[in-house]
């Protein structure tokens, strides 16, 4: 299955309520996990810079990977960008051809 990465920015008035994030993630993962059940979970991340979190998950399509940014926007984000991630040896596989 391809791999996406999904980097989210939250809305201000989630980051002001950071004490309650583990609740809104919770019903955040369980409404992708509803509407999507074929993405598999690789990693979650909190990070510091541009994006507040970073979700590396596995799709079977970009279709299913734009519901899961969807979702997210939905549910208080304020941007959702899901990207496509190729392997490494895959990409060298790739650009043996040029």
């Amino acid at each position: 299955m391809p791999t996406y990465v999904l980097m989210t920015r939250l809305t201000p008035d989630i980051t002001k309520k950071l004490k309650e994030r583990e609740k809104i993630g919770r019903r955040w993962k369980q409404a992708v996990e509803e509407k999507c059940p074929e993405v598999k979970w690789v990693a979650h991340y909190s990070l510091l810079g541009p994006y507040d979190f970073m979700d590396i998950y596995e799709a079977p399509n970009e279709e299913v990977a734009a519901k899961v940014s969807w979702i997210t926007l939905s549910m208080g984000a304020v941007q959702a960008e899901s990207w496509t991630a190729l392997p490494y040896g895959r990409f060298l596989e790739l650009v043996e051809d040029l």
